[in-house]
């Protein structure tokens, strides 16, 4: 069983993040010169229904931007023995698998063993009795299914990581397995040994302290004023260095922006967990209650005391449905009477649009984020006035020449009043709604296979 220190860096905390995060992390896992593992977590539940929709479009439908996240670093983690981790294949895992074996031959590296994990998609292949049903009852009556993914765990990461991957290409998997998965293959962990459960929870835990990218290092963290963070703009993303007895600690590459602290750590030891001494995932169910945070030495986090119990009966399945249309409308009034006339104009357009319309309006500048779909908000509470005002005007509805309709009457606000309105912006997109249901692990076929150039 290998007893060195292992290292798990974070190039990407969601779909959306910072491109160059990972050059940090690399560099510093190469100079560590310990055995150690990149991961890259993409997959938001709305990002996975956008995926499936592009696929279903005959689009791309991984990562948009997985070559650039990778192309920095490939070279260094393939030199290196650095193992890859993603989810970046999200509703095209073997097409993600095709585009970084394409990047590596353009970037004259040599050919790397790519896994793709298999499993996830529940409307691919076939389907066991009683399935159809069970994803439908995640969905409101009379909508169909569009895609629907089940939420796997480690085990099939770790054993192609224990094959010899060099990259683990993912569709869905619960967030914190991407760190499970390298970690109890480095170990030799067995996932179905009870001695082992507190060891997999806290390869969870570290997981789940990654899987948010600078979340941990400062980022979501800072709050000017109350809670200052340096080095925003060059924020470094985390890394963990977990021993085999589970112990770990959570820190940055050096010379980087943000901060790793005892406060830092415990905000997203806590972030999205419902029940902190049971956070049910696929692997196994942790247990935070006795959960120790000590700072030993700057930027250096030690997190011990993480407990397991056996994992659930049952994963968790994210089901993606048409949700029919969104359609936005907005224009600005600005000087004095501004609120004044952005108010005229929210109820102009109200009393013109269907009234079978959900519709909701926000004076961007005096009401928006603490105001409800309902109105109630705006037309109980007195409104801070303002010379700055853009309304927001928002609608939605099955048909689509209804949000239309609704969004073009914004536009007519130029001359039919109020005065002063202008900067007028109108969009209607389709959208893809989400449900979820807990499936047996029974109908659940995971596997994995390692990719094969044509």
């Amino acid at each position: 069983m290998a007893e060195r220190v292992f290292r798990v860096g974070c190039g990407a905390g969601f779909g959306g993040d910072r491109l160059d995060a990972a050059i940090s992390v690399v560099a510093a896992l190469v100079a560590s010169g310990e055995p150690a593992c990149l991961m890259f977590e993409t997959l938001a539940e709305r990002t996975l229904a956008l995926a499936q929709r592009e696929r279903g479009a005959g689009r791309i439908g991984y990562d948009a931007h997985l070559i650039d996240r990778l192309a920095p670093v490939l070279a260094a983690c393939l030199d290196n023995r650095i193992s890859i981790v993603g989810n970046f294949g999200a509703a095209d895992p073997l097409g993600a698998a095709a585009a970084i074996c394409d990047l590596a031959s353009r970037l004259r590296c040599r050919v790397p063993r790519i896994a793709v994990v298999t499993g996830d998609d529940l409307m691919s292949g076939s389907r066991p009795e009683g399935l159809a049903a069970l994803l439908a009852s995640g969905v409101p009556e009379g909508e169909g299914v569009i895609s629907a993914n089940v939420y796997l765990g480690a085990r099939e990461i770790a054993a192609a990581v224990r094959e010899g991957a060099d990259i683990v290409v993912t569709g869905r998997v619960a967030d914190p397995a991407l760190a499970v998965g390298p970690i109890a293959a480095h170990f030799g962990w067995n996932f179905d040994d009870p001695a082992q459960l507190d060891r997999l929870a806290s390869a969870t835990m570290a997981g789940h302290l990654l899987e948010c990218g600078a979340q941990v290092t400062g980022g979501y963290f800072c709050d000017p004023g109350f809670k200052d963070v340096d080095g925003q703009d060059r924020i470094g993303f985390p890394i963990c260095e977990i021993g085999p007895d589970g112990a770990l600690v959570v820190t940055k590459a050096p010379g980087t922006g943000g901060c790793v602290t005892v406060q830092t750590v415990k905000e997203q030891l806590l972030y999205e967990i419902h029940d902190p001494r049971a956070y049910l995932t696929p692997d196994v169910v942790l247990d935070l209650g006795e959960v120790d945070v000590r700072e030993i030495a700057p930027d250096r986090v030690l997190v011990s005391g993480a407990r397991g119990r056996p994992r659930p009966e049952t994963l968790k399945a994210t089901v993606c449905y048409e949700g029919g249309f969104i359609g936005e409308g907005e224009i600005s009034y600005a000087g004095p009477n501004a609120l004044a006339r952005a108010r005229a104009a929210m109820d102009t357009v109200k009393r013109r649009v269907d009234p079978e319309l959900k519709i909701r309006a926000d004076l961007i500048g005096s009401v928006s984020l603490f105001a409800g779909d309902d109105g109630s908000h705006m037309a109980q509470t007195p409104l801070p006035d303002s010379a700055d005002v853009r309304l927001r005007i928002a609608v939605a509805s099955k048909d689509r020449k209804l949000v239309e309709a609704a969004v073009y009457e914004v536009g007519a606000l130029y001359t039919c009043g109020p005065a002063g309105g202008g900067g007028v912006r109108t969009g209607v997109r389709s959208r893809v709604s989400t449900g979820s249901v807990l499936v047996p692990r029974s109908f659940i076929a995971a596997g994995h296979h390692f990719y094969e150039a044509a």
